[in-house]
């Protein structure tokens, strides 16, 4: 009876050691620490690794994390300058410095650093309006990291970055400026649309102004070049005529070529046979009757073939020139089948 007594109280007193030994080694992970307290006074903080303490008269309290913290704060309403409601979303990165700080210090660091940053956000928006609100995220982050790093030094932490996840204005201001950005979109492209128009009707008023006036230097060329041929056509045949030196009685004989011409437009009713005809008949009649002088050409013996020639073309020339005399003897008015008979020039009228 006795011996179960003593081997109870063995185990008892076993376990008892194993217990104390066990709260007397304390292990810290990297980048933790524990603060631990002596009867009720702050006595160290214990580092990464293996450390011991006293048992029932040390007390040592959960583990606080020294690595760089991101906390992310629920959206909060903040009232801007032209009185508008805008929930602000932000996120924190911050980082513990001083373990015993941190628990001593302040309660609830995590709740000071939510409440801190609220109210500074609020004091920093409250100063700007809307648009400058939007568009000053910098600004704002610079300021709050500014309030709360000074604020957060004596709680043994350090603020690394403050940023804003989302500014939400409310909706009716959302819809306002989807208007405004989509009006000022459409302005942008009416302006685009208009200048390309414009780019483009100078282009082909440029394009339009180097062809007409390649058009005109080019009928200004033709022009020139054209005069100087009929100025060159012109000039040679007066000087051919000039070379050969023509008389009254060739020209008189172009003269009657030329006349039959006058009466072989389909418009033509009638055709009048100028008085200076006759004349000019009987100058071609004294032109084939008479001796032409000798050109240089034909000073030596003619041929019996152009002998022959000669008297055949005498005879034609003779023939077609008593023949015109004729017609001009008989029509020295106007002939025309289908002309008016109380006309002057009809066959049937008599003449003067």
């Amino acid at each position: 009876m006795e011996t179960s007594a003593f081997l109870i109280a063995g185990l008892l007193v076993a376990l008892i050691v194993v217990f104390t030994v066990v709260r007397a080694v304390r292990i810290v992970p990297q980048a933790r620490a524990r603060n631990v307290e002596r009867l009720g006074r702050y006595h160290r903080t214990l580092t990464p690794g293996l450390s011991l303490v006293i048992p029932y008269i040390d007390r040592v309290h959960p583990v606080i994390d020294l690595r760089e913290q991101v906390v992310s704060f629920k959206p909060q309403p903040v009232i801007t300058e032209d009185n508008l409601v805008v929930e602000i979303d932000t996120v924190l990165y911050f980082q513990v410095t001083d373990p015993r700080a941190a628990f001593y210090e302040i309660a609830n660091f995590l709740q000071a650093v939510e409440q801190l940053t609220v109210t500074t956000l609020r004091n920093v928006v409250g100063s700007m309006d809307l648009e400058k609100t939007l568009t000053s995220r910098d600004t704002i982050n610079s300021q709050l990291r500014g309030v709360l790093d000074e604020a957060t030094g004596k709680w043994g932490l350090r603020v690394n970055r403050v940023e804003i996840k989302a500014i939400d204005p409310p909706q009716s201001i959302k819809d306002a400026m989807q208007k405004q950005m989509r009006a000022e979109r459409d302005k942008r492209a009416a302006i685009l649309g208009a200048e390309g128009q414009r780019q483009s009707q100078i282009l082909t008023a440029e394009g339009d102004k180097q062809a007409a006036v390649l058009r005109a230097e080019g009928n200004r060329t033709a022009a020139i070049l054209q005069a100087e041929g009929q100025s060159r056509a012109i000039d040679e045949v007066f000087q051919a005529v000039h070379r050969n030196d023509p008389d009254p009685k060739l020209l008189a004989y172009q003269y009657l070529q030329t006349l039959p011409q006058l009466a072989q437009g389909s418009g033509n009713n009638f055709w009048v046979i100028p008085s200076e005809i006759t004349s000019a008949l009987q100058s071609m009649s004294r032109a084939f009757t008479e001796v032409l002088p000798q050109s240089p050409a034909t000073r030596e013996k003619p041929s019996d073939d152009m002998v022959a020639q000669a008297a055949s073309d005498k005879a034609q020339a003779e023939e077609a020139a008593a023949a015109a005399l004729a017609d001009a003897a008989e029509a020295e008015g106007v002939h025309h089948p289908d002309a008016d008979p109380s006309h002057p020039s009809h066959p049937s009228h008599p003449s003067r």
